[in-house]
């Protein structure tokens, strides 16, 4: 369908002088990045929000945990934010985070993970493993209940759920009972035809791509690996259910739906959601945009789905 109009006024009120993010420096476009941040036009109600640090083999972790009204122990979502592994933070996605542990009932840990190129692969992931076991294994801190633990990220927050989703089935554990995909990286290619198609125009373009894995990446080789590219994963089989969500005009659509298809070639449960008309980063448009306002409660209802199907272990 054609670009939403909405959309359309976003792209054409973007500067059109402004320099090409794979011209920058990761310094540059992380106080850009920031600054572009659009909020909430009304705070999600919470009861209320903490930042705290858990521990990682590297130091402490940052995360914000975003507590919602009502009774503990609560089902619990550890968050991976987008940006490319190399911009984001928990500030660019608090009202996203704010969102869903309002509407899934459910606390939501966000993660402030090591960010590239000053850590590179698989530093990020590393950081984002050991929070979601941290979480599992302490869940009563949180007010949580760890049998009732899912996790979810957009972009390249979206590839670290998957890959932690895989890390914990391979690792026997933590156990997650759903992860949810917001237009994820999963495959270390350029070459699908949602790279042509939407390869500029669309705010994430395939040059920004580029940029986002070379620093990512300590070699290009790397992109092979399975924790890297979670698409190339010799099987995906005894993953936990899925919602994978994707946007029309994206470069990134079609590595999401390709790892959608192979979830539920692997008999995994899974939920294929594109939305048409939309750009990559439409959730956290949500402010603007009514399809990432949709998208934000299609989220908080499949993780409901899921934390009301998974035995308590509180």
């Amino acid at each position: 369908m054609p670009l939403d109009p909405t959309v359309q006024v976003i792209l054409d009120l973007a500067p059109k002088d402004a320099p090409p993010v794979d011209t920058l420096t990761p310094d540059e476009v992380r106080a850009g990045f920031r600054d572009t941040r659009i909020p909430f036009s009304a705070p999600a109600p919470l009861a209320k929000k903490e930042d705290r640090t858990v521990p990682g083999a590297a130091g402490d972790i940052p995360v914000r945990v975003y507590t919602p009204e009502g009774d503990a122990p609560f089902p619990v979502l550890v968050y991976f934010h987008g940006g490319g592994w190399v911009i984001g933070d928990i500030e660019t996605h608090d009202d996203v985070c704010a969102a869903l542990a309002s509407r899934a009932s459910c606390v939501v840990v966000a993660v402030d993970y090591r960010l590239a190129p000053e850590h590179k692969f698989p530093a990020p992931l590393d950081d984002c493993f050991a929070a979601t076991e941290y979480v599992a294994q302490h869940a009563a801190e949180f007010g949580a209940d760890a049998g009732r633990l899912a996790v979810a990220g957009d972009s390249a927050g979206g590839n670290l759920a998957a890959v932690v989703a895989i890390m914990a089935r391979d690792r026997g554990g933590p156990a997650i009972v759903h992860q949810a995909l917001i237009y994820p990286v999963t495959d270390f290619d350029f070459g699908t035809p949602s790279y042509s198609e939407n390869a500029t125009g669309y705010l994430l373009t395939t040059a920004t791509m580029r940029w986002f894995w070379n620093h990512y990446l300590p070699a290009a080789a790397d992109g092979a690996h399975p924790h890297a590219s979670p698409l190339r994963a010799e099987s995906l089989a005894g993953l936990p259910r899925a919602l994978v969500i994707t946007a029309e005009y994206d470069p990134l659509r079609d590595e999401g739906e390709a790892y959608a298809a192979r979830l539920s070639e692997a008999g995994v449960p899974v939920t294929m959601s594109r939305y048409d008309g939309m750009v990559h980063s439409f959730v956290s448009l949500a402010a603007l945009l009514p399809a990432g306002d949709r998208a934000i409660t299609e989220i908080a209802s499949a993780l409901q789905a899921a934390f009301a199907g998974a035995p308590s272990r509180a």
